[in-house]
């Protein structure tokens, strides 16, 4: 046996040990580093407010503070909104309950003719096997429902206090972060840092701005409809459909139609109207303006990343994408260099040989050239032939 080889199998029984511990380590530690991923990006979020308000002579740490203060207001203030709006239509559909049963049972009647009555059918309900046993899951559930509530309010608590001492602190992370780099990659760190910062700020300024107005357009219809807790319901609108990609148009206009088809099934399809033609509107004409000096990047390219993102994180990588790929984007942008783009007709979509006017206008010359020609050529006479001059009768005259 060679000397090497024992040192050699003691060396990659060690490697692999450690790679297994790496891969433990991490799938513990995943939630975490996705929790620290999410308060990164709000921190980055609110630096332009904290280092406004820095500047005008406040302490960072409380300038923070109030930014996450107003955060908290609002947050707290929507859930306040959606809540009170579930459980009054919760209570409103139980009180018409009876209502609604005695519609069916009527109609049961009347189709089959059967003679049920609403008390025959609730005794049949209240002792059913299938009721009981959907009560023992649901108080069993109770634990389960509970323990899944802690835990999102820790999580948030962990989230919003990365992202304070993030924001808090973001000079000194900045100086300790590059005081182990040389100058050369300080001032790549600092531009990077830049970078992310005023694209997820501007992304998020940008949603947050078109959430108020997709809230305050759609509050419009809603309340001339009469459909209740229009408030609330622009609100649900607003933020839904702008803070969750891709899907979020359709989630945020589910509840509104689903309100208003409870007062006239007519209504659910007058607010799906309006859902549908206010996101052409908002796809096309507000969101290009709005977004394309804070996020700048193609709608194939933004659809792209969600994807990758919702497979990668889940809903968290679909909220981050877009500002992260905008970031390394704008990033790389700088380093790659660019040519003049060569006069060809194929770079405009044209074809080679064919100039680039209008086809309106080539047709039109087309149509017009025989009527603008004059006499017509004699017989016998091709129109490539040469015109002779008058006197000439031959080669030497």
């Amino acid at each position: 046996m060679p000397a090497w080889l024992p040192r050699a199998m003691v060396l990659a029984l060690a490697l692999y040990a450690c790679f297994r511990l790496g891969s433990w380590a991490f799938d513990q530690l995943i939630g975490l580093l996705i929790n620290v991923l999410i308060s990164f990006f709000l921190a980055l979020a609110v630096e332009p407010a904290v280092s406004r308000m820095s500047a005008g002579g406040m302490r960072r740490g409380f300038a923070t503070f109030l930014v996450f203060l107003v955060v908290l207001i609002a947050g707290a203030g929507f859930v306040f909104l959606l809540g009170s709006m579930l459980a009054g239509q919760i209570v409103d559909m139980v009180a018409d309950f009876p209502k609604y049963l005695d519609s069916v049972i009527n109609w049961v009647n009347q189709t089959f003719h059967t003679e049920l009555s609403r008390v025959q059918v609730q005794d049949s309900l209240l002792h059913s096997d299938w009721l009981q046993k959907y009560v023992q899951n649901s108080a069993t559930g109770v634990l389960d429902v509970s323990t899944t509530v802690l835990g999102g309010l820790f999580r948030l608590l962990t989230i919003f206090l990365f992202s304070f001492y993030f924001a808090a602190d973001g000079p000194r992370l900045r100086r300790a972060l590059c005081s182990v780099l040389p100058p050369a990659r300080q001032a790549e760190v600092l531009r990077a840092w830049e970078i992310a910062v005023g694209k997820t700020g501007g992304y998020l300024y940008s949603r947050g701005l078109m959430a108020l107005i997709s809230a305050v357009a759609h509050y419009i219809p809603l309340m001339v409809l009469g459909v209740p807790y229009a408030p609330a319901l622009a609100i649900w609108v607003g933020l839904v459909s702008q803070f969750i990609p891709t899907i979020g148009t359709y989630l945020a206009g589910a509840l509104p139609m689903l309100i208003a088809f409870t007062v006239d099934p007519w209504y659910a399809v007058w607010v799906l109207g309006f859902v549908v033609v206010y996101q052409q509107f908002e796809n096309y004409v507000l969101q290009p303006k709005l977004t394309a000096k804070t996020v700048d990047i193609h709608p194939a390219v933004a659809f792209g990343s969600v994807i990758a993102g919702t497979a990668l994180m889940g809903a968290v990588g679909a909220l981050i994408a877009i500002p992260a790929v905008a970031t390394l984007q704008a990033f790389l942008g700088a380093y790659v260099k660019r040519y003049d783009v060569t006069d060809d007709p194929r770079v405009h979509g044209g074809r080679p040989g064919v100039r680039g006017e209008p086809l309106w206008t080539r047709l039109r010359r087309l149509v017009t050239a025989p009527a603008s020609s004059g006499d017509p050529e004699p017989e016998g006479r091709r129109p490539e032939d040469p015109q002779e001059p008058e006197g000439r009768t031959g080669p030497g005259a």
